[in-house]
This record gives structure tokens, C-alpha cells and sequence, in this order.
């Protein structure tokens, strides 16, 4: 859980400054997207099963993998969280915050409520698409005053 904050954490003040950088709210906007696309193709069952992965080895490789699948699903919740705080380090850090503490003390309650309530889920894809578009919207809006003011 620890190594889960220091993450979300580093990747959230990295993500704000990056996403000050023209064009990269677009790109951060579209890869939302796709983790988006990615997450409605779980839902519905598309997605490939992977049960031939090998088992690790040691006790300091199954950590490491799970620090790696971590910080992965992790970028996922920075972009969400980054992108709806825009410059707001507080509404940020709350987000980051929040986050965190569903993820230490709720993970399996969460788990049971979203299997039981498959409509949970399409709720948090929704808002989560929905930062997306708002994302692309702005990056785009950004990219194209940019180009314009260039010309």
C-alpha cells in the first residue's frame, strides 16, 4: 500500500506538470481513451485471459510485479484524478488521498459491490470517459489556439 501511494503520488506530480506541456492534455485526453476502450471490452467479457503466466519465483519478484502491474493501473487513476483537478493541487491531493485510502481499506468491499452490482461499474466508466472527452476537448482547444497563434 505504501509503494502504491509513492506511485500514485510521483505520477501525479509528474502527470500536473506534464499535462501544462501543449499537447500533452490531448494525448493524456486520448489515452484515457483507450484505458476507456480497455475497461468497456473488460466489462463486457471481451478481453483475453492470461492464466499461462509463470508464477514468481521469490518473494522480491512477486512484489516487484506487483509494484509494475501496479504503477500500470495506476496511470490510468492519476489521469483520471490529474485531469479532473486541472490546477487544483488540492482537489488533486484529495483525489490522490481518496484513492489510496479506498484501495488500502475498502479493496475487497468495493470488489464484492461491483460484482454484485455489475452498474456500479458502468457509473465509474462513464466518469471516467467523461474526463476523458473533457481532456481531448481542452488538449485539442489548447493544440489548435497554439497552431493558430504560430500562424
Amino acid at each position: 500500500i505504501l509503494g502504491a501511494a509513492v506511485i500514485r503520488i510521483g505520477l501525479a506530480l509528474v502527470a500536473v506538470r506534464l499535462l501544462a506541456i501543449i499537447g500533452l492534455t490531448l494525448a493524456g485526453g486520448l489515452l484515457l481513451l483507450w484505458v476507456c476502450w480497455r475497461m468497456y471490452r473488460e466489462m463486457r467479457g471481451d478481453a483475453v485471459e492470461n492464466d499461462s503466466a509463470p508464477a514468481p519465483g521469490s518473494l522480491r519478484n512477486a512484489i516487484i510485479r506487483i509494484m509494475v502491474a501496479d504503477l500500470s493501473m495506476s496511470l490510468d487513476n492519476v489521469l483520471a484524478v490529474a485531469g479532473a483537478a486541472g490546477e487544483h493541487m488540492g482537489v488533486l491531493v484529495t483525489g490522490l488521498v481518496i484513492s489510496v485510502v479506498l484501495m488500502a481499506v475498502a479493496a475487497s468491499l468495493i470488489a464484492r459491490l461491483l460484482e454484485r452490482y455489475r452498474w456500479i461499474s458502468w457509473i465509474g466508466l462513464l466518469v471516467v470517459l467523461v474526463v476523458a472527452i473533457e481532456l481531448i476537448i481542452k488538449g485539442g482547444g489548447e493544440v489548435w489556439t497554439h497552431i493558430g497563434g504560430a500562424a
